[in-house]
């Protein structure tokens, strides 16, 4: 009687490491969560724009106009839109189809295997890493000028910012001589974190609270600075080319540099198993949150442009240096 042939290591290696999740599965953990299902289709809208708006419209516009695309930011926005939201229909399909917690992991193992599911779930938490640092020296930077402008209390450079930072004109990391330590962000990321640890119940309702409040000062901002928009700061609307900035490669590296401004809305797919009819409310949330986004984007950047010359917005609070330019705003 023969014996089974002996299936050599590097095939029985390739076949675990190439092993997808069964759909069955995936189904079964869907069902059996114990997970409270309490996230509606609104709910999960404001948890993608809460994640979507952030550094991108506040920071990012301005740096984008500064060093990159000029006015033609606006352009820059639109065509950084339109590629996320072919990644959107991608996502709003997957989280139809694999209605589970874990976003592009989840995915990726029922789809491609768990070696690629491993490198994915790395990626994105790299992404969120960087993204949420990003976030948080954003809002670092808004705090400062915050007491500064509200109480006259000066932070010193030592405690605010980082000890490197990157030279756009170099494409290089430099000593920032003089700061350790950005104690403000590490602040906001404790209390964000500590929220979180609360639940999702209580996240979702101050996250609600929150996106309310962003989107209401973006809209005044937009409506009230109007009337200090000057045609002659878009022109000319794509700069000529210098160094390494503007022209039409400057436009497309403002998309590349605004693409991570629309890291977000897929956050939303992480929530499905806390989702009522995930299927059915969370390629809305995607696509809608998205779209939303996007308006606001084009809005602020347009104003922005208008209101001050595009040369001097690459500060790390454009809207208040820009707003500073007009008196009694």
């Amino acid at each position: 009687m023969d014996s089974d042939p002996v299936v050599p290591w590097w095939k029985r290696l390739f076949f675990r490491l190439a092993a997808r999740k069964p759909m069955a599965a995936i189904l079964r953990e869907s069902e059996q969560s114990q997970m409270n299902r309490t996230l509606g289709c609104l709910q999960l809208i404001c948890i993608s724009i809460g994640a979507i708006i952030g550094a991108g419209i506040f920071v990012l516009t301005g740096v984008a106009a500064a060093e990159n695309a000029g006015p033609a930011v606006i352009v820059s926005f639109l065509i950084a839109g339109f590629v996320s939201g072919l990644s959107a229909l991608s996502y709003s399909e997957f989280s139809t189809m694999v209605p589970i917690s874990g976003s592009a992991f989840s995915y990726t193992y029922a789809s491609m295997g768990e070696l690629l599911a491993w490198i994915v779930g790395w990626d994105l938490t790299l992404e969120y890493v960087v993204g949420a640092a990003t976030v948080c020296v954003s809002w670092s930077s808004y705090v400062v000028t915050f007491f500064s402008d509200a109480f006259n209390v000066q932070f010193t450079k030592k405690t605010t910012q980082a000890p490197v930072l990157w030279n756009n004109d170099r494409l290089a990391f430099e000593v920032n001589h003089g700061s350790y330590i950005n104690i403000p962000a590490i602040f906001v990321a404790l209390m964000v974190t500590t929220l979180l640890i609360l639940g999702i119940k209580q996240s979702a309702i101050v996250n609600q609270v929150i996106v309310a409040v962003k989107i209401v000062v973006i809209l005044v901002f937009i409506f009230a600075s109007i009337q200090y928009v000057d045609r002659a700061n878009y022109s000319p609307f794509v700069p000529p080319r210098q160094n390494n900035s503007y022209g039409a490669k400057g436009v497309f590296q403002g998309v590349q540099r605004l693409l991570f401004s629309y890291i977000g809305f897929d956050a939303v797919s992480t929530a499905a198993q806390e989702a009522r009819n995930p299927g059915r409310n969370l390629p809305i949330a995607i696509c809608a949150s998205l779209c939303i986004c996007t308006v606001l984007y084009v809005g602020v950047s347009a104003v922005l442009c208008g209101i001050a010359p595009y040369s001097t917005l690459g500060v790390a609070s454009p809207i208040t240096f820009a707003l500073q330019a007009h008196p009694n705003t």
